[in-house]
């Protein structure tokens, strides 16, 4: 049965981060409040559990899982390149509602889905999700829902979906934003917004004013 904690208790909190924890490394999935929407997390270098994240939420391999990372400086680590850009946009809204698509590192041996050498990282404004993520390094994190659904607010309405499939939920409350964040490819030779959500296309653009804006075509 999954085990289910209220984050909101000081005393309860440190114990449902280290369960939350050693549940990630045994290879299982727990849910996480996030500063957009609560997530469906796994250990981001456990194919396995990748692959059951996958499951639970009734999603192909076409729709690869992004990671978050608990520090800035964890992105140097798992991509080929940081350029300028990628480095100002870091500076500006990490943590925080940013999605950075890019080429991940070639000596990782992680498995997120049919990624084609790119991953999706963010670092997440939130406390108990930061300190989770400190324990158990990079995760591989989808929001918390079954495919098609709306995404959870609260691991309530995320244990509503997904049931026993997680093994542990962290509750904290409502979710802060209840939006998606935005998301912005910096694999190209000008950044390009895929999605926009927490961060506004403005907010974007004056950090990196040559960025591409949603549906435009992109640069060659």
């Amino acid at each position: 049965m999954a085990l289910f904690f209220h984050c909101s208790d000081p005393d309860t909190r440190v114990d449902a981060i280290q369960t939350a924890a050693h549940s990630v490394s045994s290879g299982e999935l727990v849910v996480l409040p996030t500063d957009t929407v609560y997530g469906l997390g796994a250990d981001a270098f456990d194919a396995v559990a990748v692959a059951d994240l996958l499951r639970a939420k009734g999603r192909g391999r076409d729709m690869p899982v992004p990671v978050l990372v608990g520090s800035w400086s964890t992105i140097d680590g798992l991509v080929s390149t940081v350029d300028s850009r990628t480095r100002l946009l870091v500076e500006a809204f990490w943590p925080g509602g940013l999605t950075l698509v890019v080429r991940h590192a070639q000596s990782l041996t992680w498995d997120l889905g049919d990624s084609r050498g790119t991953v999706a990282i963010r670092m997440p404004l939130h406390p108990v999700a930061i300190e989770l993520l400190e324990k158990t390094g990079p995760m591989a994190v989808s929001s918390a829902n079954k495919s098609g659904h709306p995404p959870a607010q609260t691991a309530a309405e995320a244990r509503a979906q997904l049931g026993d499939d997680v093994a542990v939920y962290l509750e904290d409350g409502p979710a802060p934003e209840g939006v998606a964040s935005t998301i912005v490819d910096v694999t190209g030779p000008h950044p390009q917004i895929l999605r926009v959500g927490a961060v506004t296309e403005d907010a974007l653009r004056a950090i990196v004013p040559d960025i591409i804006g949603l549906g435009a075509p992109a640069s060659p």
